[in-house]
């Protein structure tokens, strides 16, 4: 492990570079369930907060110093995968290097929109962000709330992947108290495991779901939301993975919500 000493005596683009890499390795290590040196790991963020380098935010170095005030284990683990994504984006590094591309525009007038509501809790890669508005352009999603700090949806990466979907569907990207706040009255559920099953889930016919990031799933304080109204709603799986790409689980989750309040509405015609 490279010192403090070290790591401060580097060029500023070599060393914001260094501290991205290290965090992000604590980040794995700590969700794996090992131990870290949490004082080096807080030396570490002091430095990208501090550094003379205009590509760091000020919403970046807000969250590194923030680290500095985190104890309990799990909430550190949150904070530092924030950090890091924070970083790599300020760096010009995304997590995904999958390119399409998208030249036709389309008309959201045609679109059949039905009270569905997606939350995006922290999703890192643009890529998924996009497949996620180009799925939920076809089930008829209402909108779309993306919980900072999400990978953005004007991203090239996360727009060549919609397919132009992220001009069909209305979004906003607000902090996790201000969504929290939105949700106030709606039904909401999780995508998230140790749920109930998917065939056995009994989806709500206006609602909200969570989907959680990449690394970590469902973030403790949206899950909890979720756990308080209608819990979680799991898939059931066969395979040796034991799990599936974030995009291509929100497409099966939407398809089972979708066939399941269409049903309903067709029995009631």
């Amino acid at each position: 492990m490279i010192t403090i000493r070290k790591l401060a005596s580097l060029a500023e683009g070599t060393k914001l570079r260094k501290c991205g890499r290290i965090l992000d390795s604590a980040v794995l290590s700590l969700r794996e369930g090992n131990t870290y040196n949490i004082d080096y790991l807080k030396e570490v963020c002091r430095l990208i907060y501090e550094t003379p380098d205009t590509r760091i935010t000020e919403a970046t170095r807000r969250q590194c110093q923030q680290i500095e005030q985190e104890s309990a284990p799990r909430m550190l683990l949150w904070a530092l995968a924030d950090a890091v994504h924070m970083v790599h984006t300020d760096l010009g590094f995304v997590k995904a290097d999958w390119d399409f591309t998208y030249n036709n525009r389309l008309d959201p007038t045609v679109r059949e929109v039905f009270p569905f509501t997606v939350v995006l809790d922290r999703l890192r890669s643009p890529f998924n962000v996009g497949s996620v508005f180009r799925t939920a352009d076809s089930f008829g999603v209402d909108q779309i709330l993306l919980v900072h700090p999400t990978a953005s949806v004007t991203h090239p990466r996360a727009i060549r992947s919609a397919r132009g979907c992220t001009e069909t569907i209305p979004w906003q990207q607000k902090s996790q108290e201000e969504i929290i706040t939105a949700l106030e009255g709606e039904s909401v559920f999780a995508l998230e495991l140790g749920g109930t099953t998917l065939n056995e889930f009994r989806f709500p016919t206006k609602g909200a779901v969570i989907i959680g990031s990449e690394e970590l799933g469902v973030s403790p304080k949206m899950l909890a939301r979720a756990d308080a109204s209608l819990g979680r709603v799991s898939i059931p799986l066969v395979g040796t993975k034991g799990s599936l790409n974030v995009s291509v689980a929100f497409g099966i989750l939407m398809h089972a919500w979708h066939a399941q309040v269409s049903k309903g509405i067709r029995e009631l015609s």
